[in-house]
């Protein structure tokens, strides 16, 4: 059975022979050139096709990036020689498959994303290969490409429990507020929200003025919940990773559920609470919807082509409750699955994928946001690039990720998050809808885990 089989998907196959015409020679000449100032180039110049005759096999789920990769890939083909079959499914169906290859440690793939959701449970397993020694190698890994360069906060979820590197980071996602239709808030003499409490009030007082909606966001409640869960006082487990306990019935946990279904319920549109996230992104990108929280690479996507609202955007960090700012945060990377045959070709993949100079480019030709590497943020290009209607949204990821320092995202890396996760989308989902109180909805959800942990065999 052939990968494609495996996964029932269509993929960008990438041939040596792809590249051609006189400017698809030049590009790649100018690519092996640029790439040598900014940090890649082939290992060994002299040998720059000696991965000529190999196949990678490289998938990751539909995000921005992975997603405008794919146009790069026939020069990563004239760089090495190496062949790219390259596949990009959803979210949801990428996590299943690459979960179920990785924990039989199938040789049908070379390069995976490692999901932020997923790391403990990857990494933690052996399922990946340790990146360290690729890093340390001069003869794989120049100087130039300078693995210091990507931020702490990045990399720090794709390492072990003693420091060591399983994934290069391609994106943190970093969860904050926009308002499309800031001039309704304006009008109304208000700022930004700075709390929950503020968000619900504006939310409130800028509903259904000018016929748009007060608040909407997606139905990813175990992203959107947390944030607000914590910001109570509250956590998701009663002290992860060590204690995996969960809290879900807790007081913290009740109110905090109430009020973010109260917000989502009153002042979005009719079915908010089931909308996804390209529903949701359609709505508040033409002005039908105004706040929401967002990562700040949707959140982009307000002030880009097609978009109503872009002369109206405005951001804003994360909203804190009582107990402070706890925004979430989700660091997606490179990696190698251990049962890779090609681990070489794949290291120079990654190492290709994640260069100073391929990401600048991506950002200047394709005005990609949110990455990694603090060389570009601190470039007064990129952040003039990412300034929106006069603000600088690049300071605000740079805040929200040095966030992540007070340790409060190490609910969502744990083995049996995902278990948790399913659980609190659907107690969420019961209360928006007003199927259930917040109280009986978050007691079925504690019920619910525990459950599910005791036929998974984990102890709490």
């Amino acid at each position: 059975m052939t990968r494609t089989d495996r996964f029932q998907l269509p993929h960008v196959a990438v041939p040596q022979e792809a590249v051609t015409g006189r400017r698809a020679i030049l590009k790649a000449g100018a690519g092996v050139a640029g790439a040598a100032l900014m940090g890649y180039a082939p290992a060994v110049l002299g040998q720059a096709k000696r991965f000529s005759g190999v196949t990678l096999n490289v998938a990751c789920w539909n995000a921005k990036y992975p997603v405008l990769l794919a146009d790069y890939l026939p020069e990563f083909t004239a760089l090495t020689g190496a062949k790219v079959n390259y596949e990009t499914p959803g979210l949801q169906i990428y996590n299943q498959r690459a979960d179920l290859e990785l924990s039989t440690k199938g040789a049908g793939f070379d390069v995976l994303n490692i999901t932020f959701v997923f790391t403990n449970r990857w990494i933690g397993n052996g399922w990946l290969t340790p990146l360290d020694p690729y890093i340390a190698d001069r003869n794989k890994t120049p100087d130039g490409w300078d693995f210091a360069d990507f931020l702490p906060g990045a990399v720090s979820p794709l390492r072990d429990a003693k420091g060591g590197a399983y994934g290069v980071p391609w994106v943190t996602d970093s969860g904050m507020t926009i308002a499309t239709r800031f001039d309704l808030l304006k009008a109304q003499g208000l700022a930004m929200p700075d709390t929950f409490d503020d968000l619900e009030k504006m939310a409130g007082l800028v509903h259904r003025k000018d016929g748009v909606d007060g608040f909407l966001t997606d139905n990813h409640w175990g992203f959107w919940y947390p944030p607000l869960l914590q910001g109570m006082g509250g956590d998701i487990f009663r002290n992860a990773p060590n204690d995996l306990m969960p809290t879900l019935n807790s007081p913290e946990a009740i109110a905090a559920a109430e009020q973010l279904s109260r917000i989502v319920s009153k002042f979005g549109p009719a079915g908010a609470a089931g909308m996804a996230f390209g529903q949701s992104q359609e709505l508040l990108k033409s002005g039908k919807a105004n706040m929401s929280t967002v990562t700040h690479v949707a959140g982009m996507e307000m002030a880009g082509p097609g978009s109503r609202v872009a002369s109206t955007l405005r951001f804003a960090l994360c909203p804190r409750g009582p107990k402070g700012r706890f925004p979430g945060i989700a660091s997606h990377g490179w990696g190698i699955p251990e049962g890779s045959r090609n681990k070489d070709a794949a290291w120079e993949f990654i190492r290709w994928a994640t260069s100073k100079e391929l990401l600048s480019r991506m950002v200047t030709e394709k005005q990609l946001g949110s990455v990694t590497r603090r060389s570009i943020y601190d470039s007064p290009d990129y952040r003039k690039l990412i300034t929106v209607n006069g603000q600088d949204t690049g300071q605000l990821v740079l805040d929200t990720i040095k966030l992540s320092d007070q340790g409060h995202m190490k609910y969502r890396t744990v083995p049996v998050y995902p278990q948790v996760n399913v659980q609190l989308n659907q107690a969420i989902g019961r209360i928006v809808s007003g199927q259930m109180s917040a109280k009986e909805s978050m007691n079925m959800a504690q019920t619910s885990v525990l459950a599910d942990f005791r036929r998974a065999g984990v102890k709490v």
